[in-house]
Formats: structure tokens, sequence, C-alpha cells
């Protein structure tokens, strides 16, 4: 049986990855996304194209030591044409939150899979969320339940929880917005015999 690694220390997509019945090991990539980030945005990339070079990097470093199919993923949000980042604190948190405020952004998730140090296949997904006119008292409520959990999250929200209330519309694939497009992923698990068909 084929392995299949996991090129990330994500809870949220291994959590995607074992509810969808898929055996994986998780290994950290190692893979230095600051540096890699600012060198394309230098470039000028979008962030599309960041999620989508980031996950191939992720893969394929994995790839380069360890057999099997390694999966590599990641998010990027843009807001108003720029790159965000994760928040470093809640007060960073509670600001982003009031510039996405009733407003739309992007959320950008890539996919790639590796083999024998090579891409063999990716996909890129991206998801249009338009957040609420939520008042501050729900704001100050949303951060003190949900707390630093937020702050592994770029858009400072999970959707698969409170985070479900932030928004007034979605228009996009779930598992990409919680970080992992799926169903390619699974297609070509299955046709590689790692997932039964």
């Amino acid at each position: 049986m084929t392995a299949v690694i996991l090129a990330s220390q994500s809870a949220a997509r291994a959590q995607i990855l074992a509810g969808a019945g898929v055996a994986f090991e998780k290994v950290s990539a190692g893979v230095d996304e600051d540096l890699t980030k600012a060198r394309l945005l230098e470039a000028g990339e979008t962030p599309a194209v960041i999620a989508a070079a980031l996950a191939q990097e992720k893969a394929q470093a994995v790839s380069r030591s360890r057999p099997g199919l390694i999966i590599g993923a990641d998010q990027t949000l843009e807001f108003e044409g720029q790159l965000y980042d994760k928040a470093a604190s809640l007060e960073e948190a509670r600001a982003r939150l009031l510039a996405l405020r009733g407003k739309p952004h992007h959320l950008h998730s890539a996919v790639a899979v590796a083999e024998d140090g090579l891409v063999i296949w990716e996909e890129l997904a991206t998801a249009t969320l338009t957040m609420r006119d939520f008042s501050p008292a729900f704001l100050d409520d949303y951060l003190a339940r949900e707390g630093a959990d937020l702050l592994g999250s770029v858009g400072c929200y999970r959707l698969e929880g409170l985070g479900a209330q932030l928004f007034a519309e979605i228009s996009g694939d779930y598992f990409a917005i919680l970080g992992l497009p799926l169903l390619g992923l699974l297609d070509l698990l299955r046709d590689k015999g790692v997932v039964v068909r």
C-alpha cells in the first residue's frame, strides 16, 4: 500500500483527511513560509499564486526524503487586493475582523501532491466570504469565547464553529474554506489505489 503523508502540522487539515477515512502520517514540511511569501510578493505574485506555490513547496520538501504520496496544502486570505497573514494577537484579530466586517474577502486554498520529489497533481480553489455588519457587542463576545484559538486561522474564524455567525454570504467549497480542497484529492487517492474506489 502506498503511504500517504500530510506535509503539514495543521490540525484542521488532518481532521478533514481523517474524517474522510484516509490513513496518513503527519510530517512537518520544514518550509520557511515567510521567506517564500516575501519572495513571491516582491515578484508581484497574487495571493492565489502564493497559496499554490506554498502547497507545492511543502509537498516537494517532504517528498525528497520520504516515499509515497505527499500532500502539501496552504491557504491565503486576500482582502481588497492584499495578502493577509495570521493575526499575532487578539488586538490584531479585533482589528482584522473590524476591517472585514460588512465586506467580502477571498480564501485561496491550494493542495499539491508530490511523489519522488515531483508534483504530480494540484488544485486551487477560491471561496468568497462576506461578513455581516455585526455589532460591537457580538465582536466582544466572539473574541472572549474564541480566545487565542482565533490566531490559528488567517481570517480569525473557524467556519465549523462560532465563526459561522460572522457571515452574511459564502460562495465556495466548504473543504477549501477549511483549508484543504478535498473532493479532487480523494479522486486522485482513489486513482492511486489508496482509497477504495
